[in-house]
């Protein structure tokens, strides 16, 4: 059954088959900011800065799934303590952006991309892509890489950089570990929520979301 599945994704590029069995959690996207307003936004995406360097995104809008948002605006008042806030990158990604970024990037980068034949965990609206800003300043602060970077300078295990760069990474995963994320092998900014594997897979466009 399983294969045959996969046949269908890759002849059709139709979405994922989840069995119903292992979705326990009803979809419920919320708008983060609604939740807490000193959540910055830097929606790539919607914008031209970004790897296809033209706006995918209609609106410069993050959405989550309730609990994955809850667990994120407590990461941002524990950091808050210590003059931090977070910057958000990206939230829930519809799975045909997923499937339009593996056809667009470069193969031997698709490490840094989630396959479509199996759906990212932005498309159960799980994950979140962020860094640190400075509270007083409201400027980004500095990483050992930027956002988007497809290099060895994105793992959170890179040894290069500054130290206070790879301090400020490791001060970030910290207080996301704390709160029920785990960082990506791959990209010190992607966090997936623990309860990912609950929801389904989804491809409602970010300005359909009521």
């Amino acid at each position: 059954m399983q294969i045959l599945i996969v046949f269908f994704v890759v002849l059709f590029n139709v979405m994922p088959t989840i069995a119903e069995e292992n979705i326990t959690c009803k979809t419920e996207l919320v708008e983060i900011i609604k939740l807490d307003s000193t959540l910055k936004l830097d929606i790539r995406y919607a914008a031209k800065n970004n790897f296809l360097k033209r706006p995918i995104y209609k609106v410069a809008k993050a959405f989550l799934q309730k609990p994955v948002a809850e667990d994120l605006v407590k990461a941002n008042k524990e950091l808050s303590k210590d003059g931090y806030g977070l910057l958000i990158f990206d939230g829930y990604r519809p799975w045909s952006v997923t499937k339009l970024f593996w056809d667009e990037i470069d193969p031997a980068k698709r490490n840094f991309v989630a396959d479509p034949k199996i759906g990212s965990i932005h498309n159960r609206g799980c994950a979140v892509d962020l860094t640190l800003y400075d509270l007083k300043s409201g400027k980004e602060i500095k990483m050992p890489s930027g956002y988007d970077t497809f290099s060895e300078a994105a793992y959170p295990a890179y040894v290069g950089g500054t130290p206070e760069e790879r301090s400020k990474r490791d001060f970030l995963i910290k207080v996301m570990e704390k709160q029920n994320f785990k960082v990506h092998p791959n990209e010190w900014w992607h966090f997936n929520h623990k309860d990912c594997d609950k929801y389904e897979i989804l491809d409602i466009s970010i300005e359909d979301i009521k």
